[in-house]
């Protein structure tokens, strides 16, 4: 037994060093690895100009997330649903101090989607970051709308 790991030590030192390796650098063997699990590259971009316009356009998309979301991760039900009550106090907020709850709201998505390694959400993230740009009160209450549409498709 102590021969083996002596031979499995060897080998290891008669190996050249990672960068002169056939392959090239460790990043792109991961890269090429991660590629291999076959999920898509990215979330699809939500138009939130759309999404204002075309309730079509904005059951698609929660669709579309939800789908995301059972294919990619493990967030629950009870996550989603203490968002979307952030979400409506937001709305109800003063026109004043909506953009600012937004732009919170927007730290607490992140830090739920890092915490709890949620990226099928990164989607409503950067529309959530679209919304608060604008400071459209219509986009407020879609975003809203969506995140309603989410949350009922998730049941």
């Amino acid at each position: 037994m102590a021969e083996a790991g002596q031979e499995q030590r060897e080998q290891r030192r008669s190996r050249p060093p990672r960068e002169g390796r056939e392959g090239g650098s460790d990043r792109g063997r991961w890269e090429d690895r991660r590629g291999d699990r076959g999920r898509p590259e990215g979330p699809p971009e939500i138009d939130l100009d759309k999404l204002i316009g075309d309730s079509l356009y904005l059951d698609n998309q929660a669709h579309s997330v939800v789908s995301r979301m059972r294919d990619m991760d493990s967030g629950t039900k009870s996550q989603l649903r203490r968002f979307y009550n952030a979400v409506r106090r937001a709305c109800r907020a003063p026109e004043n101090e909506r953009q600012h709850q937004f732009v919170m709201l927007r730290a607490r998505l992140a830090y739920t989607i890092a915490r709890h390694s949620l990226r099928s959400l990164d989607t409503l993230e950067k529309l959530l970051l679209q919304v608060t740009r604008k400071n459209d009160p219509r986009g407020y209450e879609r975003f809203r709308d969506l995140f309603e549409a989410i949350v009922a498709y998730n049941e």
